[in-house]
């Protein structure tokens, strides 16, 4: 499977709120042949702690989605061009709190402007004209990368020929006082320096570990843990392992934002807008999306906007991580739906 990265710059980048970034980049990978772009584009959106690094890395660097993306796979690299980019705002190469200011010299830090998810496809928009995709196959996303999914279908309902929404919300999860929680968390880092700490703030790494840690049981990692036979200080010591490496690469910062962006995300007042047929994916664990969200959200979706709309329940005992960990349980059921409705002659 050919697999790039490669990161996208552009200029004068207007955010909905009216701030502008002067510089803007995009970090993506893509996957399989740039002959596809033009009416056979994926575009594949991660989660709120995730990167572009969805499959290609094999046994020793494996993708969060590293059985579903490929020759023969649920997303087929031999029909399909797949560009995967990094969320605006986030911390693995695309524009972000930690990104240099070029009117300071410094980090944006916490002056980083807010952002919303419209700012997010906005920049999407940049990178998909500069690849020549004018025609997306589907747009794919998983967790926050689904708010992503249905920020496009109600914005750019001509763009694309199917939607794919796993593991999230028509709606943001949370409020202010949840990205209250987030800052106070850092803010009891010795060295956070009301999020100027880039030049060296002591304890602020550790915080990361420890949020990481919770979130990766919240996200239900234990279980997939303890299902591969670990003891429980085992568990302990690997979700520590797991989270001090995430640490070192991801920003708390991006984290502000992200959070703040995902509580004002709601696209369904906007449903009627959708035009191309949807899949919606929940599992029977999860509890940032329950399965609850599932026949209403489709139900919501029918009525307004009158398109295909498909829930499948992940049946799964490993929670927010369940489609990443039992893909082979649903993946079926994406090739099925993109077999029928994403798939034009080239």
């Amino acid at each position: 499977m050919e697999t790039n990265a490669a990161i996208f710059k552009s200029k004068d980048f207007v955010l909905e709120n009216g701030a502008t970034l002067p510089i803007l980049e995009v970090a993506y990978v893509t996957y399989g042949d740039k002959a596809n772009a033009e009416r056979n584009t994926v575009l594949l959106l991660h989660g709120y702690t995730s990167n572009p690094h969805a499959a290609g890395g094999g046994d020793s660097n494996p993708g969060w989605w590293e059985n579903l993306i490929g020759p023969g796979r649920a997303i087929d690299t031999e029909r399909y061009f797949v560009v995967t980019p990094n969320m605006l705002g986030s911390a693995y190469g695309t524009t972000g709190p930690r990104s240099i200011n070029p009117d300071t010299g410094k980090p944006y830090g916490p002056a980083f402007p807010e952002i919303t998810t419209r700012d997010m496809i906005e920049a999407h928009r940049r990178l998909l004209a500069e690849l020549g995709a004018k025609e997306l196959a589907a747009v794919v996303g998983y967790s926050y990368g689904g708010y992503l999914t249905f920020q496009w279908g109600v914005t750019y309902p001509e763009r694309m020929r199917s939607l794919v929404a796993v593991a999230t919300g028509i709606t943001g999860r949370g409020d202010e006082s949840t990205v209250h929680e987030l800052e106070r968390h850092f803010e009891a880092a010795a060295g956070w320096n009301g999020g100027d700490f880039y030049s060296g703030g002591d304890g602020v790494e550790e915080a990361l570990i420890d949020f990481r840690t919770n979130v990766l049981r919240n996200y239900g990692v234990d279980a997939e843990l303890r299902d591969r036979g670990l003891a429980t200080d085992a568990v302990d010591a690997e979700l520590h392992a797991q989270a001090a490496k995430w640490a070192t690469g991801f920003d708390a910062n991006a984290l502000i934002v992200l959070r703040r962006c995902a509580t004002k995300f709601d696209a369904k007042p906007q449903a009627a807008n959708i035009a191309a047929p949807l899949l919606y994916v929940l599992a029977t664990t999860d509890n940032l999306f329950g399965p609850e969200l599932g026949e209403q959200t489709i139900a919501h979706i029918r009525a307004e906007a009158g398109v295909e709309a498909t829930y499948f329940e992940l049946d799964s005992p490993y929670g927010h991580r369940a489609p990443s960990v039992d893909w082979d349980k649903w993946g079926g059921a994406m090739s099925a739906f993109l077999d029928e409705y994403a798939i034009i002659a080239s």
